[in-house]
């Protein structure tokens, strides 16, 4: 069998209809077209808001004016690094900050916000600078003999 011996299942396709070929087509005439109206011009289109003449759902529904269409401020979550105390393991040095995070990799150079997340355990007593911190991470870190600090956003 070769590509060019494959052929469609029998009864699969269908001619394409030849519209416009005199009545006895079936498909003389208007050529499937109804009678008159802008369906039957040719060009014609509706715009997607189109309902075939009933009242449009945007004029349907009432206009909102102020705050309720979108004028007002929308606060954006705060996006922070997170850095598990098991990771900082890895950081030399007794105080520890972003700078700190950045060169050992822990932290994307774009970072601007750190948070320090409670999983693992820390075995010598550190200082802790970063933006925020979970309350496991905060006590997992004093238990060891650390502190913590916590730096403006």
């Amino acid at each position: 069998m070769r590509l060019n011996d494959i052929s469609p299942a029998p009864g699969s396709t269908r001619g394409r209809k030849r519209v416009g070929r005199g009545t006895g087509s079936g498909h003389g005439k208007t050529s499937g077209r109804g009678h008159k109206g802008a369906g039957s011009r040719s060009g014609a289109s509706t715009h997607a808001a189109y309902e075939g003449g009933q009242m449009p759902l945007q004029r349907r529904l009432p206009r909102l004016k102020g705050e309720a269409r979108g004028r007002h401020t929308v606060a954006r979550p705060v996006n922070y690094a997170p850095v598990n105390i098991s990771d900082l393991e890895g950081v030399s040095g007794d105080t520890i900050g972003p700078d700190e995070l950045r060169a050992a990799g822990l932290v994307r150079k774009k970072a601007k916000l750190v948070k320090i997340l409670g999983n693992g355990e820390i075995g010598r007593a550190v200082t802790v600078r970063a933006h925020a911190f979970s309350e496991t991470a905060k006590g997992k870190i004093e238990a060891g003999g650390g502190s913590v600090e916590v730096l403006e956003r």
